[in-house]
């Protein structure tokens, strides 16, 4: 038998590769703690000694990727040192970079469209639901969404497995063998990180047993329905496997002394930052950078703290991005009257760093939480009409000034009325989540997925060429075509169709977005469950 045939030496290298794969999640997690806190001495060391150990693997299972990848976060980790421990704004964003580019490795594809799919997640999810076959069912979809499930039959069996090794998660019926709650509160017994509980209930539940819910551990309480796609997601979210971008501040300060300060405290927390001692060139840094937050003087030169907020709030597109003024000032009256023109908070210099720290965490989390609210589908978590078209301007220019190849994308589900007619509503909303879902874990995190309206969809793919396009968008239908959806009288099966259009010379977002339309419309025409590029001719 030749070495391509042997099957031993095939599960040989996955389990190599599983090994790869499991010491970057250690490294993703290191970096999740880094960002959540002041990045300390110790956790430096922690983040080098496991980047070393991804090289080691990764050079020693030949996973060229991952070891490129990890010896760029030795690299960081060196230029931190030779910065005397301090990071600063390119750090951040280089460790970024490589961070996003690694999780990938395990959660999407890679930045060449490789055919392996990797789980998002090492440890499993157990599943203890009353009902055995649909625990199995669901273990099934959520495998085929690269999610490891494994469904308990009894109490005894969920003992066992929690006994053995903890689970990324855990999906439990309130009803399980009688003592549902009890045994998920068993489980956090002693338990420095919790495990995330989803409890489940077939029926509507009364507020004492949600109550007790909470109390044993429960992040999420799902009544009725229990589809795979939701149920990824909010996992997904709970483990914090889709959150590794940095939050990113605006600093303007005349002081370049006082603004550099600022930067080093904020950096010091891996916040991202970008810093002006001229307020004239804000708008265009706003443009540029999106930041979750501004940080602005109230006393410069050229244009004072609050003229400098109404000037900002006057486009609509900031207008939820908080604005804090950090000043000198203690005038109570003169902090509440700059808060009125356009300010969230008033922070007095001198200000302990631990306070800045927290005060800029937390109103930038609430406005990146506030913000998906208003950018995005409730149905399916990706961005509504409006917000896609936006990022596809901004998209189209960044694309131009750097040269770079980008696609637009137009997907659009396959004989939906049908499914509506045929299985109601309910199951419609099924299969779209289900698509949404798999194009966010199949895509990168640089792509910009979003529900264009109904059973439709779009994709920007920036600096991807129309043959990357085409492939990974057909491996996507190919894949989405396996799904089955338990149904009355046959289970379900859907199809999409697509159209790419690539960004031309003298194309601006709104051409790009009918050449796409039209590529839809000729896959449509051309027998559904395909995708065509835009041809001029």
């Amino acid at each position: 038998m030749s070495e391509l045939q042997d099957p031993s030496r095939d599960r040989l290298k996955h389990h190599f590769a599983q090994r790869v794969i499991h010491q970057a999640r250690q490294v993703l997690e290191v970096w999740q703690r880094l960002q959540r806190s002041e990045w300390s001495e110790i956790g430096m060391s922690e983040l080098s000694e496991a980047s070393v150990r991804l090289l080691r693997y990764a050079e020693r299972f030949d996973q060229a990727e991952h070891a490129q990848l990890a010896q760029s976060i030795c690299n960081s980790l060196s230029a931190v040192g030779e910065n005397r421990g301090r990071l600063n704004s390119q750090l951040i964003a280089q460790f970024n970079q490589t961070m996003q580019r690694l999780s990938r490795t395990g959660l999407r594809h890679g930045d060449h469209f490789e055919q392996t799919f990797l789980p998002p997640l090492r440890k499993p999810v157990y599943l203890a639901l009353q009902d055995s076959d649909r625990a199995e069912r669901l273990a099934q979809q959520l495998e085929f969404f690269g999610l490891s499930a494994q469904a308990l039959a009894n109490a005894t069996a969920f003992k066992t497995a929690v006994g053995e090794r903890h689970p990324a998660a855990i999906v439990m019926d309130v009803d399980f063998a009688g003592t549902g709650l009890e045994l998920a509160h068993a489980a956090q017994q002693g338990l420095e990180h919790k495990i995330p509980v989803l409890f489940y209930s077939h029926n509507e539940t009364d507020t004492p047993t949600r109550l007790a819910a909470v109390r044993a551990g429960g992040q999420e309480f799902f009544t009725g329905s229990l589809d795979a796609s939701s149920l990824l997601e909010r996992i997904e979210v709970l483990t914090h496997v889709v959150q590794y971008d940095p939050y990113k501040v605006l600093i303007v300060d005349d002081s370049k002394a006082q603004a550099t300060h600022t930067e080093r405290v904020l950096n010091s927390a891996g916040i991202l930052t970008h810093t002006l001692t001229e307020p004239i060139l804000a708008m265009d840094a706003l443009a540029e950078l999106q930041p979750d937050l501004i940080i602005l003087d109230m006393y410069m030169p050229e244009c004072n703290g609050t003229e400098l907020a109404k000037v900002i709030r006057h486009n609509d597109r900031y207008v939820s991005v908080p604005i804090i003024y950090l000043s000198a000032e203690d005038d109570l009256d003169k902090q509440l009257d700059a808060m009125s023109e356009g300010g969230d908070d008033f922070l007095t210099k001198p200000i302990k760093p631990r306070h800045l720290i927290a005060t800029v965490r937390n109103r930038a989390a609430r406005a990146r939480n506030l913000k998906a609210r208003m950018v995005r589908d409730s149905l399916t978590g990706l961005y509504n009409h409006t917000h896609t078209l936006q990022l596809l301007d901004d998209a189209c220019f960044r694309a131009r000034r750097d040269g770079q190849p980008l696609a637009f994308a137009m997907l659009d589900i396959d004989h939906f009325k049908r499914v509506n007619d045929t299985y109601g509503h309910p199951m419609g909303d099924r299969v779209i989540k289900s698509l949404a879902l798999f194009l966010k874990q199949r895509l990168r995190k640089s792509d910009y997925i979003g529900r264009y309206g109904g059973e439709e969809f779009a994709v920007v793919l920036p600096d991807t060429d129309e043959r990357s396009a085409l492939k990974v968008l057909d491996e996507i239908r190919q894949r989405f075509a396996e799904i089955h959806y338990p149904a009355q009288p046959q289970d379900l099966s859907c199809t999409f169709s697509g159209g790419i259009a690539m960004l031309q010379p003298g194309l601006d977002s709104r051409a790009l977005s009918k050449q796409a339309d039209e590529a839809l419309y000729a896959a449509k025409h051309g027998g559904r469950n395909r995708v065509e590029l835009y041809r001029s001719e």
